[in-house]
């Protein structure tokens, strides 16, 4: 897995199994405006030989690793502005591999709109939800009964807040995700 510490082109370089300093010159001429087929045909000498196809390659593993670190960025300073950014989730954030790892790690940190979960939280059915996962042998509606008040209407209601709160919860589970996807 590619540091971030690490200059693009140096993780470029790993992943193709090719030269640093050919990686460089192929994204100097890039940069420059040169197309793939161009340093193919003409800056061979440039690339130290890099084919059409590793060129190829190279040119969307250079957008890539490009958009990702500009989305890594982007969600530290989103986080960071939160006041919610500690050291192990930076860690967790920098670590990040893909595009797809970096969203689930900062989905539970995404700005979103007032949702069902959240409502749920603010009538206090938290802890409801924590007892029903903690301990599934517990009668879902006598639990419930106990957070009925002015916000919760009756025991139903409870249990479709915790619910909505567990539902979030695992939403937003970034190594849940990530496990779900791999199955799937």
């Amino acid at each position: 897995m590619p540091c971030v510490s690490q200059s693009v082109p140096h993780r470029i370089a790993e992943l193709l199994g090719v030269r640093e300093r050919q990686v460089s010159a192929a994204v100097d001429l890039l940069d420059g405006g040169a197309t793939v087929p161009f340093i193919a045909r003409y800056r061979k000498e440039a690339t130290d030989g890099l084919d059409d196809a590793q060129l190829r390659e190279l040119e969307e593993l250079l957008r890539y690793l490009r958009e990702l670190d500009e989305r890594r960025s982007a969600i530290l300073e989103s986080i960071r502005s939160q006041g919610k950014l500690d050291t192990a989730l930076e860690a967790q954030i920098l670590a990040a591999d893909s595009k797809a790892r970096l969203e689930d790690i900062y989905l539970p940190f995404k700005p979103k709109r007032r949702t069902k979960a959240q409502i749920a939280r603010e009538a206090g059915l938290e802890p409801l939800a924590d007892l029903l996962l903690a301990d599934p042998s517990h009668d879902p509606v006598t639990a419930a009964s106990p957070y009925v008040n002015a916000s919760v209407a009756d025991a139903q209601a409870a249990l479709d807040g915790a619910r909505a709160s567990l539902v979030e919860r695992f939403g937003e589970d970034a190594d849940l995700i990530g496990d779900l996807r791999e199955r799937v």
